[in-house]
């Protein structure tokens, strides 16, 4: 794992930590499994206090790209799964609602493809 931290370039310190490991293990540059430093040793490695890694270590679990498996470590974690698992459980809830309100499959189906080109147009 290689990480650059460029302390003038105006974004926090702890932001391009995890902005670097996220992009890592979404291109596969990191593995899935790949055991991460701890909190300290790349502190260490970086230059940075243990707070300012282990800020971005909790953002990155946050968002589904590393877990922490208590003392074994921190690990990429699958890609995509907490993203995919909260958009299921979003997805469960749309259904329920639109099959509340009467809307047929296709007109439920033709509000989230209009939502959906939307937000990646806009």
């Amino acid at each position: 794992m290689t990480l650059k931290i460029r302390i003038t370039e105006g974004t926090a310190p702890y932001e391009q930590v995890r902005a670097q490991i996220s992009e890592q293990a979404r291109s596969g540059t990191l593995p899935v499994g790949y055991r991460l430093p701890t909190v300290r040793g790349l502190a260490e490695q970086l230059g940075l206090a243990a707070n300012t890694v282990a800020k971005a270590y909790r953002a990155l679990e946050t968002d589904g790209v590393i877990e922490t498996r208590g003392r074994n470590g921190t690990f990429v974690a699958a890609a995509g799964s907490a993203a995919e698992r909260a958009a299921a459980a979003e997805a469960q809830v749309y259904a329920e609602r639109v099959r509340r309100l009467g809307l047929s499959e296709s007109d439920a189906l033709g509000a989230v493809r209009d939502a959906l080109r939307a937000a990646y147009e806009g």
